[in-house]
């Protein structure tokens, strides 16, 4: 999410959807840029977190780990193999357009379509249907 997020702009929309928002040093470090001080950096398990990266990047293996560990919301997840395993492990996961619409429906974004149309400009890849469903539930 910190990816997808940073790269149209959007980061501040997690502060203000969430009380708290946890991430990993591992995805602390591939975010490549500082976080805003709101966001808590806790360590996963490491040994959980090694037997997740046979699955996954060590990213996703740590925040997958982290949010096996406490008790969550959801996991902000995209990478398909990602949401994948975290679906088999119970957890519940969204997506970035997931949350995007989240913030629109709570009135934290005025429209949906810009951001979804910024994210759709990046390597971020989603299907025509669900992008068409997307669309749809934002009422735009």
């Amino acid at each position: 999410m910190f990816h997808s997020a940073g790269k149209i702009n959007a980061l501040s929309i997690l502060h203000e959807l969430f009380a708290t928002v946890l991430t990993t040093p591992e995805i602390e470090n591939e975010y490549g840029r500082p976080l805003p001080d709101w966001v808590i950096i806790q360590p996963a398990n490491q040994s959980l977190t090694e037997e997740f990266c046979q699955y996954v990047d060590r990213g996703e293996a740590s925040a997958i780990a982290l949010a096996s560990e406490i008790s969550c919301d959801y996991i902000i997840v995209d990478d398909l193999a990602a949401r994948k395993l975290a679906k088999e492990l119970g957890l519940p996961i969204k997506g970035t357009v997931g949350v995007l619409l989240n913030a629109k429906q709570k009135g934290i974004i005025p429209l949906f379509r810009p951001y979804f149309d910024l994210i759709q400009q990046t390597n971020f890849r989603l299907s025509r249907q669900l992008a068409e469903q997307f669309i749809k539930d934002s009422g735009e």
